[in-house]
């Protein structure tokens, strides 16, 4: 038996060598990279899609997961973090799930490429649902008329408007404010625009309106001595 092993590989052992070597370059040279294949890990951003309109995202969940990605040696170094992405698509999302699972489907990647492997098993979020309630709008005044002058009556227009926001931040006891209108330059009743001020950063209008009406009555304090004085000046 060791004597036939012996012929097998040293009988004729150079034009063996010369066929191995002949072999093996036309394997390499067939062998193209789009038939090789390589590995890497990506940290990709995490995008969440369709929030039901009736609910609040309160708590999110990370902005990016991390996946590895398997595609050809000629593909592989063009694909990023910029081409490739995750959606968590919240559709069928309640108030009392927390946890949501991560799979390879949820990951858009360029044509060629697979989805190997995602670091995170699931990612952790939390709902609110959403209020809607008026708020009185309260007109900021700042400055002083000038002397002899008096502010009478201050209107906004509309007095209120629609807000919503998360359940737990919407207080019934909230105003909406305007942006600061100074009067120290105003000599007679003015009507101008201001902007909407809200009273917590997780509340939004629930309309397209961002601005109010303002009228400023500006008045005399004393009109009747001064129409007095006037008459004793002519006499």
């Amino acid at each position: 038996m060791k004597r036939f092993f012996k012929r097998l590989f040293l009988k004729n052992w150079g034009l063996k060598l010369f066929s191995f070597l002949l072999a093996l370059i036309l394997w390499l040279t067939l062998i193209t990279p789009e038939k090789v294949f390589s590995d890497k890990w990506l940290t990709i951003p995490l995008e969440l899609h369709d929030i039901p309109p009736e609910m609040e995202l309160m708590e999110k969940p990370p902005a990016s997961i991390d996946v590895k990605i398997r595609a050809s040696k000629s593909l592989i170094n063009d694909i990023t973090s910029a081409n490739v992405h995750a959606v968590l698509n919240l559709e069928k999302a309640s108030l009392d799930q927390e946890d949501y699972p991560l799979r390879n489907s949820m990951i858009s990647i360029p044509s060629g490429a697979e989805v190997r492997e995602i670091r995170q098993s699931q990612v952790s979020l939390k709902l609110e649902r959403t209020r809607e309630i008026l708020l009185d709008v309260e007109a900021n005044i700042i400055g002083e008329l000038k002397k002899g002058l008096k502010v009478e009556n201050v209107g906004v227009f509309p007095p209120q408007v629609l807000i919503k926001g998360p359940e737990s931040k919407v207080k019934d006891d909230y105003k909406v404010r305007t942006s600061p209108i100074d009067i120290s330059a105003l000599t007679k009743t003015t009507e101008l625009e201001a902007d909407l001020i809200l009273p917590n950063p997780d509340l939004r209008l629930a309309s397209a309106q961002t601005k109010v009406r303002v009228r400023i009555l500006i008045q005399e304090e004393n009109p009747e001595a001064k129409r007095g004085k006037k008459k004793t000046q002519k006499k």
